[in-house]
């Protein structure tokens, strides 16, 4: 089933484990997918294992005017339109209290993950097709409080406000806006954060971040893409302005 068959996306964060899954399951869907990411090794990996003509890929820092340009243009150039933005880009920063968090890594961390997704809203949206959907990569660090990941939590919660500012300017284009909310997932990210928050013992961090999932376990990248394909999909165009949890009951 090609449920979003002449339809052209552009994945932020690509090489990373989400936006790899979410690319997966959009080209088997029949789209058109721009894969996007800072690390131009990882990306070119992706892009070969998977080895799709209808995958292009742009080397682009999601927190630069020129780099958003950039990867604008060549999704316009390679595709001629744009019907799907996944603002998938993001870091975790490190774990410390607020009064020890250093500044250098809260500004990377603001760059990135609200810059990065402003820039996306604020350049790609005018440029896409009436009927478009954008979703955001928020957590659920973007609806509750977690200790030491002030800055994370920070940028999590201000995309939220930023997408419903935009599903409301761009609601008479019929273009809606809503953020994704992870709980804990199964990737490289959260293997760096079990790390930071305990070198020594990253097994036990895992644990612990179980024992708060009500389903026992990290959700699977590919159960994020499953999410980002319904709201990429016309089964979702009605659907503008919400946070979407996928955490195994964690809010709860």
């Amino acid at each position: 089933m090609e449920r979003l068959k002449d339809k052209t996306a552009i994945i932020t964060g690509g090489a990373g484990g989400i936006g790899f899954a979410t690319a997966k399951l959009f080209l088997q869907e029949g789209a058109k997918v721009v894969l996007v990411d800072v690390d131009k090794e990882n990306l070119e990996k992706a892009s070969h294992e998977l080895n799709h003509k209808n995958l292009s890929f742009c080397v682009a820092d999601v927190s630069k005017i020129k780099d958003t340009e950039k990867y604008i243009a060549k999704t316009l150039d390679v595709y001629g339109k744009i019907d799907i933005l996944f603002a998938n880009a993001g870091i975790e920063g490190t774990t410390k209290p607020i009064a020890e968090y250093p500044d250098a890594i809260f500004d990377k961390v603001i760059a990135v993950n609200l810059k990065g997704v402003w820039l996306g809203c604020k350049h790609v949206i005018p440029k896409m097709e009436q009927g478009s959907s954008v979703m955001i990569t928020s957590s659920v660090a973007g609806l509750k409080g977690f200790t030491n990941l002030g800055a994370y939590v920070a940028t999590k919660h201000a995309v939220v406000g930023l997408m419903r500012v935009a599903a409301l300017e761009y609601a008479p284009k019929k273009i809606r806006v809503n953020t994704i909310h992870p709980g804990p997932v199964n990737n490289e990210m959260m293997r760096r954060i079990e790390k930071d928050m305990s070198p020594e013992n990253p097994e036990q961090v895992l644990k612990s971040f179980e024992a708060t999932v009500p389903f026992g376990r990290y959700v699977a990248s590919r159960e994020i893409a499953e999410m980002a394909l319904f709201l990429a999909s016309n089964e979702s165009k009605f659907i503008t302005g919400q946070t979407h949890v996928v955490d195994g009951g964690m809010l709860i």
